[in-house]
């Protein structure tokens, strides 16, 4: 089953006749994935290319075309590659396989089957908030600073993030920001509002330091009352479904 965390990768080239008990090899190669349980596996065709015979390979060359390089590619975990990876050995007779050490930042597919939705339960105790002030017009790597910090945020499991667009407001350099109809301001005050485990407010706090060039971080306490549906087994971290 492939979760977050580290895993492998596993990359096999092979030229597309190449057969396996009369089937093309790399048909058979998707069928014994798709039978051990591998979580996905991709096969591509590629447009022309050599390997160790030194031919070159091209679709412009009839009698080459059929010899066409085919690249099969899966991520899994450390032991269902190691599971599978004696068998893949045999069946590649005349090609190359590689495999890499690599880390599933998030795996995530949506369900074919409707879920019974149980009742809330309520969460409450301790947290904090991170409060974030910006300008609109504050750009990350050609993109909207605001928007990247959200993203950042997700990729650091935070339980969830607001972003306030202000209508009238000043900062640290004394500047009014506003809006009205004869002014459209093109840098509005922007506030981004994350609340979480102080754990998780002091990561996420020194990440959008590090992208935040002129604004201001504000983290407070508060107690929080929380209502949250139940997960069912299907929706729980880590939980796989069957899929037809």
């Amino acid at each position: 089953m492939l979760t977050k965390g580290p895993a492998k990768k596993v990359t096999i080239f092979l030229n597309e006749d190449a057969r396996h008990h009369l089937t093309p090899l790399h048909d058979a190669i998707l069928t014994y994935l798709l039978r051990k349980g591998v979580a996905g596996a991709t096969s591509t065709r590629a447009f022309a290319g050599f390997g160790a015979h030194q031919t070159l390979h091209t679709p412009q060359v009839e009698v080459l075309a059929q010899h066409l390089p085919v690249r099969i590619e899966f991520i899994e975990s450390p032991a269902k590659v190691d599971e599978v990876l004696p068998t893949l050995y045999e069946m590649v007779a005349d090609g190359l396989i590689e495999v890499q050490d690599t880390t599933v930042v998030k795996h995530a597919r949506k369900s074919t089957h409707a879920e019974p939705k149980l009742p809330h339960t309520r969460q409450e105790g301790p947290a904090k908030i991170l409060r974030v002030f910006l300008g609109e017009a504050d750009q990350w790597h050609g993109e909207p600073l605001y928007g990247a910090i959200v993203k950042k945020l997700r990729m650091l499991d935070i339980a969830g993030a607001t972003v306030y667009r202000g209508i009238l407001g000043y900062g640290a350099k004394g500047h009014e920001h506003k809006q009205s109809f004869l002014h459209v301001s093109r840098d509005l005050p922007i506030m981004i509002s994350v609340i979480d485990t102080a754990e998780k407010i002091a990561a996420a706090a020194q990440a959008v330091e590090e992208m935040l060039e002129d604004g201001l971080i504000v983290v407070s306490g508060a107690d929080i009352v929380r209502l949250v549906r139940s997960q069912t087994p299907a929706e729980a971290p880590g939980a796989t479904r069957a899929t037809s």
